[in-house]
């Protein structure tokens, strides 16, 4: 018996392989939206993957399952009560898939989603591993606000947060503290806020180091829970959706996204993502164009920034990098938004304004600072007094609360989401001279 992580870090995701060796066949546990390392891990080890387990249809990546189910004849598993409008068999409460001489047990255990399932693997007659998808991350637990308007079955936050106290308490506390446990998501999810850097972990040591788990009544885990979560993605709706119903074939999406000839230009008020480098893209861009520049982080900001219900054109230097994008672009099902996609290398356009950075430090009054940063980054402390916070995620819906009497400078906390920030304000504000702060911000915040 084999059970094999695969990690996306970009999405900060974890899938599995379950190897019987006996058997020669695997079962996938929430595997991501590309499935060829999974029949690339099925041919190294001369096995057929036989099941395709969903622990919860997922807000913030888009799965292979329906894809995987239809190239290899897997059996789709998941909870009844989402609904799904795939072919599949329910795994609730108690039921038991057999593959060689492992067992693999459903446990129904709701609190990030109504619908959430976390399933024990029992090998040789001793539970010793568990798949906690959602519901239980290393040093974590899955945040409860992501349902209450999305999925078949759906929750206020204090409902599921009160769930999730009895699952873990009822149910996943009472395995052996020597179980493993593997979760769908580690540091940098969205998913929790609060997430390890660990990988796996046991339950004996979660119940020693996890905030979550430690003694508490029911009403002050959902105080705990509930309070300082991080921002929602403007696609974690969507995907919860579009993973219920499943998401067409990897491949073939990817190549069905419209290629433009370079240096094409989009139709006045077209939604522009121009993915190129924040020195490049300010000396000259498309008019209104949103500076997401690639990164480790990009599918999470187009997401945030661009809503669903939006189409959108996807700038980028190259190529190559462009194949990169709209493959980042699938893991969150956003290659269905793109309108056409084109490599743009014009020394031309709209300029950005110059962040001088003497003339601020001389007299920060004669600025209107706009710090983008999450509500819980600036909770923990603010840069400069006199900031106005409105989150990146935020800042294409509030650009009326920002004065224009003064020059506006944003500031995140690094300088890559101020790229994002200063353009969409830049385009907002014509007649403001919009400056990004960029990575002086890192200098000018400890003075």
């Amino acid at each position: 018996m084999k059970i094999k992580q695969f990690e996306d870090k970009g999405l900060a995701q974890y899938a599995y392989a379950i190897l019987s060796g006996c058997a020669s066949e695997i079962v996938l546990v929430d595997p991501a939206r590309d499935p060829q390392p999974y029949y690339d891990y099925a041919a190294e080890n001369n096995a057929n993957i036989v099941g395709v387990i969903e622990t919860h249809p997922h807000a913030d990546f888009v799965s292979s399952h329906l894809e995987i189910h239809r190239k290899t004849g897997a059996t789709i598993y998941t909870h009844s009560l989402v609904g799904a409008d795939y072919p599949h068999q329910a795994f609730d409460e108690g039921a038991l898939l057999k593959v060689g001489k492992i067992k693999l047990k459903a446990l129904h255990t709701p609190g990030h989603s109504p619908d959430s399932i976390s399933i024990v693997l029992e090998h040789e007659g001793k539970d010793k591993a568990v798949f906690t998808g959602d519901t239980l991350f290393i040093g974590d637990v899955g945040r409860s606000d992501l349902r209450e308007s999305a999925g078949n079955v759906m929750a206020k936050r204090e409902e599921l947060a009160r769930q999730m106290y009895k699952s873990t308490r009822e149910k996943l506390m009472k395995l052996a503290d020597d179980v493993v446990v593997y979760p769908a998501h580690g540091a940098g999810s969205l998913c929790g806020k609060g997430l390890s850097d660990a990988n796996t972990s046991t339950i004996g040591d979660e119940k020693l180091g996890n905030y979550a788990l430690k003694p508490m009544s029911e009403d002050e885990f959902v105080k705990v829970l509930t309070e300082d979560q991080p921002f929602i993605p403007k696609y974690f709706g969507y995907d919860v959706g579009l993973n219920k119903q499943g998401a067409p074939d990897y491949k073939p999406s990817i190549e069905g996204v419209v290629r433009l000839e370079k240096n094409f230009t989009p139709e006045d008020g077209a939604v522009i993502v121009d993915t190129r480098s924040e020195k490049v893209f300010k000396k000259g861009h498309y008019k209104g164009a949103i500076n997401i520049q690639n990164g480790g982080k990009f599918e999470t900001w187009l997401g945030s920034i661009v809503s669903p219900n939006e189409s959108y054109y996807l700038v980028g230097e190259g190529e190559k990098q462009l194949n990169e994008l709209i493959s980042k672009a699938s893991k969150i099902g956003y290659e269905l938004l793109v309108k056409g996609a084109f490599v743009y290398d014009k020394p031309e356009g709209e300029t950005s304004d110059t962040f001088d950075r003497s003339k601020f430090e001389e007299n920060k009054d004669a600025y209107t600072i706009v710090d983008i940063r999450n509500t819980s980054e600036v909770k923990a402390g603010k840069f400069f007094d006199k900031a106005i916070n409105i989150p990146l995620p935020e800042l294409r819906e509030r650009v009326k609360e920002i004065p224009t009497d003064k020059p506006v400078v944003v500031h995140c906390a690094g300088g890559y989401r101020s790229a994002a920030g200063s353009s969409i304000l830049g385009a907002a504000l014509p007649n403001v001279e919009v400056l990004d702060m960029s990575e002086a911000v890192t200098e000018l915040k400890q003075k």
